[in-house]
């Protein structure tokens, strides 16, 4: 596949550009870039592609006003040799291909990669990525042990993305990927690391044969956690550095509106065993725009009492999430820019200053918690350690917090004039089953088959979906 892609690209015209557009924020600064390209370069053939360019395809062509060609849906990979041999021959067939979407028609629906091993990350041609880092990992090197995600919270697009697919990518090819790049730190990028215990040991073991040594970061479900608490323990012996997991709510209401069905007494087991393990570990909580004064104090003195880093987002229905069809609150912008899971798009209930006054409350005493005097000499090590490779980035999100993050800045972004809108949500789905029609996923679903888990697996992933699981 490699050398057949080369041999095209040199058939191309050189005048052919691609974005993408895995965040809804970019999607204006996307458009303006096109536009801006298109008329340098009028006879320039530009493609928008990505995760959230597949569930605003339409919107972000009318967007650009004639100088985006075409919106790729789904994986890229998949479809993007085909969409080349139509540039660069008969632009007429760029309809037929699978994802493709132009102002003159819409080809089939997006294909899967048929084998995930065949591909292979180009990080050669990022010119910047010695400057890649992701929190006290730096520089840091992402890399895909699985793609996609069998469960269905309603606040997430991955398992709309990929039609609630789970594949994985083999020991051997995951091996050869972190055996070719230099960076120390690299993190995992599976939306939920090691749902199936045995591939995460045949990784495992595959780098503690070879001697590969690095500094790992993932994500992970606390019930899977708490089912492969083995795996996890392996992994850290052989550089599980840092964990994310995903909480979400610290209260049954919450954990049932965002359809996350572990119980609440599992997540906090599942917070005691990640602790066990000697590793940093930081957790998510989603702050509703329903929070008032008392709800943001409660949420700060639980904070305070753990010793996790803990990062609040904001409740935002995106495209391609569930909450975008089923959310009954009328949104109060549809500014793509604040869609960034830091700005409320929903009606407050406080006034939006007094929220955002709040938000900003506790996330600043969440981060001077961690920035306190005993603290410092663990801070102090990590700086010291950065400093001497001659990184610097952690140290400047550091000092550039309250630059970021303020009361005034986040209002004054909502008062910016608006070029491009989200198109309005469809009709509003009272049944759950309509949420989850076919024109809901990008990646047609193909049920049991297209989840490469064990049988074993397959039932925990259900009964802990279904919120039948203890």
């Amino acid at each position: 596949m490699a050398a057949g892609f080369h041999r095209l690209l040199l058939q191309l015209p050189r005048q052919c550009a691609r974005f993408s557009c895995n965040y809804l924020a970019n999607v204006p600064e996307i458009v303006d870039l096109a536009k801006v390209t298109k008329l340098s370069l009028p006879r320039s053939f530009i493609c928008v592609g990505g995760h959230s360019a597949s569930f605003t395809a339409r919107a972000i062509l009318e967007h650009g006003e004639g100088a985006i060609d075409c919106v790729l849906k789904g994986e890229g990979e998949a479809s993007i040799v085909k969409l080349l041999e139509a540039v660069a021959g008969d632009r007429g067939a760029i309809t037929k291909v699978p994802g493709a979407v132009t102002s003159d028609g819409e080809g089939p629906r997006p294909a899967f990669v048929e084998h995930l091993d065949d591909i292979r990350p180009a990080r050669d041609l990022v010119r910047k990525r010695h400057k890649y880092f992701i929190g006290v990992l730096d520089p840091c090197a992402s890399i895909e042990f699985s793609r996609g995600c069998p469960w269905d919270c309603s606040f997430c697009s991955a398992w709309t993305f990929y039609g609630r697919s789970y594949r994985l990518l083999s020991p051997e090819r995951v091996i050869e990927d972190l055996a070719s790049f230099r960076e120390r730190g690299a993190f995992i990028v599976d939306d939920v690391a090691f749902i199936q215990q045995r591939h995460g040991f045949a990784i495992g073991e595959a780098i503690a044969r070879k001697g590969i040594r690095k500094e790992f970061y993932l994500e992970t479900r606390g019930d899977v956690l708490l089912r492969n608490k083995e795996v996890f323990q392996f992994w850290k012996k052989i550089g599980l550095t840092y964990m994310f997991l995903g909480i979400e709510a610290l209260d049954e209401d919450g954990l049932r509106k965002f359809r996350k069905r572990i119980p609440l007494g599992r997540n906090f087991e599942a917070l005691e065993f990640a602790r066990s393990l000697g590793i940093g570990v930081a957790i998510n909580i989603i702050a509703d725009p329903d929070w008032d004064e008392d709800r943001f104090r409660v949420v700060r003195e639980w904070c305070m009492n753990v010793p996790e880093v803990v990062n609040i987002s904001i409740n935002t229905p995106y495209p391609g999430t569930e909450t975008w069809i089923t959310e009954q609150r009328r949104l109060q912008t549809r500014d793509y820019r604040l869609f960034d899971i830091q700005h409320a798009v929903l009606p407050t209930k406080l006034p939006l200053a007094a929220f955002y006054r709040e938000l900003l409350r506790t996330q600043q005493v969440l981060y001077r918690k961690h920035m306190a005097w005993w603290t410092a000499p663990l801070v102090a090590g990590v700086l010291a350690r950065n400093l001497i490779r001659g990184r610097t980035n952690f140290i400047r999100g550091i000092m550039n917090y309250s630059k970021v993050y303020n009361a005034e800045k986040m209002l004054a972004d909502h008062a910016r004039p608006v070029h491009y809108e989200l198109p309005m949500p469809p009709r509003v789905a009272t049944d759950e089953r309509q949420a989850k029609s076919s024109q809901l996923y990008i990646h047609a679903p193909r049920g049991r088959a297209g989840r490469s888990i064990d049988d074993s697996t397959e039932r925990f992933v259900e009964a802990t979906r279904m919120g039948v699981s203890t």
